[in-house]
């Protein structure tokens, strides 16, 4: 079970992004992240007719590291370490290691 997944706030916490908040888009082999407007880069663009696109330099978000991200904790306001438990019924959910509180529900 990973600590961090695809729909998790998350808060940037190394890098040229530190501090901007964002929803992580998808994640690339378990190692590397992409969080909606973070780390953007221009991209060059070719006009493709066939396929109705224009051409020009488009802003588009690259992958961070995925330890250099760490989940929100809307309780604190502030980024959280996350730990995976084992409830009564046998569910493994994630959980916030200041207060807790799970994250799965």
């Amino acid at each position: 079970m990973n600590k961090i997944k695809t729909g998790d706030d998350v808060i940037i916490i190394a890098g040229k992004d530190k501090g901007k908040r964002g929803t992580v888009l998808k994640i690339i082999d378990n190692e590397r992240v992409v969080v909606e407007g973070a780390n953007m880069a221009k991209k060059h663009v070719k006009p493709n007719p066939n396929a109705g696109e224009s051409g020009g330099i488009i802003d588009k978000e690259m992958p961070l590291d995925i330890s250099n991200v760490a989940v929100f904790n809307s309780a604190s306001g502030k980024a959280d370490r996350i730990g995976i438990k084992v409830l009564e019924d046998r569910r493994r959910v994630r959980y916030f290691k200041s207060n807790n509180e799970v994250v799965d529900v």
